[in-house]
């Protein structure tokens, strides 16, 4: 019995150490199961005119901070009680946000603060307040990225630069709960999580994952260098010595009559093509000092569709094969070529080297956005200094939710379409999605987020959206292979409707409109009531 209570008494003292080690490395939290009211300002900013609500996410008990009207900036900050280093050991920011009624148009990040300048009060917060990083989802036209940018120091200018990270994941494109983790190591790598799994991995000081890079290049073109005015950029030049041939008639046409061509035998020259309706009577009400000498509408002739033709025959066009277009002299070799002219490097003012980013502390964790949508949902807002701390409050907070969620969507799905074509179009949709994060696809990424977006809004178009898409993959890969120049062309699907594509920039977003699909016109038109006889 001693024994049993012995470890007992080992066991809750564990649970008190991990507790404790827990809390130790929670440096912010908010569940938002309390009114924010106190503990998040809201910005007195003219501009900001959202309204922030306490509110239960759509089919949980659980609160978060709502997003409540569309078309509207928001602005809220949170000043925490002491700032957050960055430089010492790891440093994790994670919260959950939910696209309640979907996301078209807007963003859904969060800026965390470094220091503000004396005299700075929370409700001044606005779009110039200076932060740290800004990390989260950012949707809209050509946009659909989840943000990490962060504003770094040179320690030579003394200016703030925004480094962006290169080739970021996209935003999951459903109205479930996710979680979204940066956890930012003291070796310089920073990974970015969406539901726990790993998105993005990337180097603070690789120029191959920030732009611009945070270290500098050692060397800049002269600013005050100047092309020579004999500089000769021409590879070729045309041929001073070349000659018209004597032969070359630049008169002669592209095409003439094809001599050799014969009327096809049974060609109706009396009859016309069009013939008057012979079943088209005049209308009653037709008043022909009104509306003019009514005429008959116009059908096909009957007669020309078994014959070869009707009217009057002429020779077909045929190529003449005495064209020869244009002369111009041939290209040779330019012997004054000296090269396409760059300005000279000169060492570059502001280079500096570094071994770790200089992190400015966080000293609140602030939200503003400009959004088209509602319904947008944030909760559980955490900065710590253990990734384990992070990892146990997504499985407590976030997990059970969006299995629940997910349940609830898969039964939708399912009652949507009997055969489950719903839910296999959003599979389709999720790994189309996944392609666009391909490294080697990056360059051609908003052409295939732009073609998923169009089959979302029309799944009719879903099919001819994947052949596009592989088009573009193939066409990538035989650049790799081959080394070819062609930039790939994207098929268009005829059904595929145009969208306004207008690119979109980091927390000022204007409402996408989607074009209307144009009607095609019947090809037969019904016999018009009324014609009027020029007269």
């Amino acid at each position: 019995m001693g024994r049993f209570a012995l470890l007992l008494l080992l066991a809750f003292a564990s649970f008190q150490a991990l507790c404790f080690a827990a809390d130790d490395d929670t440096a912010f939290y908010d569940s938002f199961d309390e009114p924010f009211d106190g503990r998040w300002i809201v910005s007195d900013k003219d501009d900001y005119k959202g309204v922030w609500k306490h509110s239960k996410s759509e089919g949980h008990d659980d609160y978060g901070l709502l997003v409540s009207e569309k078309a509207r900036k928001y602005a809220i900050v949170n000043e925490l009680n002491e700032p957050v280093s960055l430089k010492d050991g790891s440093t994790v920011l994670q919260y959950e946000t939910r696209f309640q009624n979907g996301l078209e148009c807007g963003g859904a990040y969060l800026k965390y603060l470094r220091p503000q300048e004396a005299g700075w009060k929370a409700k001044l917060f606005d779009n110039e307040s200076p932060y740290s990083i800004m990390f989260g989802p950012d949707k809209c036209g050509a946009t659909n990225k989840v943000h990490f940018i962060l504003k770094h120091k040179n320690p030579k200018s003394g200016e703030y630069v925004e480094h962006h990270l290169k080739y970021p994941p996209s935003v999951p494109s459903d109205k479930l709960t996710h979680v979204y983790t940066a956890i930012l190591k003291p070796d310089n790598e920073v990974r970015i999580l969406i539901d726990g799994e790993e998105k993005k991995k990337a180097n603070f000081l690789s120029a191959d994952d920030f732009e611009p890079p945070l270290i500098p290049a050692k060397t800049i073109p002269d600013p005050d260098d100047k092309k020579p005015e004999d500089w000769d950029e021409r590879a070729k030049i045309p041929d001073p010595n070349a000659v018209k041939p004597d032969d070359w008639d630049e008169d002669a046409p592209m095409e003439i009559e094809d001599e050799e061509a014969v009327k096809p035998e049974g060609w109706l020259d009396d009859e016309p093509e069009e013939i008057d309706d012979p079943e088209a009577t005049k209308p009653e009400d037709w008043d022909d000092e009104e509306d003019g000498e009514w005429e008959a509408p116009k059908i096909d002739n009957p007669k020309c569709e078994t014959a070869p033709g009707c009217g009057e025959w002429k020779r077909p066009m045929k190529m003449n094969p005495a064209y020869k277009g244009k002369w111009s002299a041939p290209l040779i070799d330019n012997p004054n070529y000296k090269g396409i002219w760059k300005p000279q490097e000169i060492p570059n003012p502001d280079y500096f080297e570094l071994d770790k980013p200089d992190f400015e502390p966080i000293a609140a964790v602030g939200i503003e956005i400009w959004t088209m949508q509602d319904g947008i949902l944030f909760d559980n807002i955490l900065i710590a200094k253990n990734d384990k701390v992070a990892e146990s409050y997504r499985e407590t907070t976030w997990k059970p939710k969006f299995e629940v969620e997910k349940e609830k969507q898969k039964a939708e799905d399912e009652s949507t379409d009997s055969d489950g074509l719903s839910g296999v179009q959003k599979k389709v949709f999720d790994v189309l999605y996944k392609v666009a994060d391909i490294p080697f696809l990056s360059e051609y990424k908003l052409q295939i987020l732009d073609l998923i977006e169009k089959a979302e809004k029309q799944p009719n178009i879903t099919i001819g959206v994947i052949v596009s898409i592989l088009v573009i993959i193939l066409t990538v890969l035989f650049r790799l292979l081959f080394g070819g120049k062609k930039q790939p062309k994207v098929e268009k699907n005829p059904e595929v409707a145009e969208t306004s594509n207008n690119q979109s920039t980091s927390g000022e977003k204007a409402e996408e409109e989607e074009e209307e699909e144009e009607e095609e016109k019947e090809g037969t038109a019904a016999a018009p009531r009324r014609r009027r006889r020029d007269t």
